[in-house]
């Protein structure tokens, strides 16, 4: 059976010298656009989560692999976006709808720097060039300690949020900080979501839960050798989440 590699990226920027925290989700431009170049020269094509979901349900085949963008970074619009219509892919980029035009202020007390966060407008320049939003999310808190009430709030009114901004529908979300429990599957579903990614690794396959796909991470550390490990063989599946 086919198995499909999501690939999880954050920031696409150069990493802040220690003792910055959290380095290892900076992807440097060069190192993104070579990924992204490697794929296109094997054969493959970088897809959005609705690219992707023929092939999540078993209804296509192909060389396809998914590409997601966590959280909304404006470098993700400034260097993900050339390359990737460079490539002729499209990416899922998972936004924060009360956060717009804001920094990443979960991650400051563990030293990471603050970092813009796509605006409004931004978010609509994305989707204006091909690429697909998704929720994450209306203030990116860990569900799990949040009373059942907001935490559904958080995650449909993300969607609501998100739908009257960019005027279509945002059918794909992402639990924060991978953080959910099977009553979070639910309200994803309930919500009207087609499908919801986590930080669980490896590959999908049809007939997976479409509302906890695991996704492959890709990190500061992950070098072309390590990159075609992670995307064409079992390595991820092997791997601790």
């Amino acid at each position: 059976m086919s198995q499909y590699a999501i690939l999880t990226y954050h920031q696409i920027a150069e990493a802040p010298p220690p003792p910055a925290g959290f380095r290892s989700l900076y992807v440097p431009p060069a190192r993104f656009a070579s990924q992204m170049r490697l794929l296109q020269s094997l054969g493959y094509r970088g897809v959005s989560m609705p690219e992707l979901m023929p092939y999540l349900r078993g209804e296509r085949q192909g060389k396809v692999v998914g590409i997601t963008l966590d959280d909304g970074y404006c470098n993700n619009l400034e260097h993900a976006l050339p390359v990737l219509q460079a490539c002729g892919f499209t990416a899922t980029c998972y936004v924060m709808s009360g956060l717009l035009g804001q920094t990443n202020r979960w991650d400051l007390a563990q030293g990471v720097l603050p970092a813009a966060l796509m605006s409004a407008e931004q978010i609509r320049q994305w989707v204006q060039a091909g690429m697909d939003i998704g929720a994450h999310t209306h203030n990116h808190v860990q569900l799990p300690t949040l009373p059942d009430a907001q935490a559904q709030q958080e995650i449909a009114g993300c969607k609501s949020a998100l739908e009257d901004i960019v005027g279509q529908e945002v059918a794909h979300f992402c639990y924060p900080f991978g953080m959910f429990a099977p009553p979070h599957v639910a309200m994803a579903r309930a919500a009207g979501y087609a499908s919801a990614t986590t930080t669980l690794r490896g590959k999908v396959q049809p007939g997976d839960d479409l509302f906890q796909l695991v996704r492959v991470p890709i990190v500061r550390s992950t070098y072309l050798p390590q990159f075609l490990l992670k995307v064409f063989t079992s390595y991820e599946n092997q791997r601790p989440s």
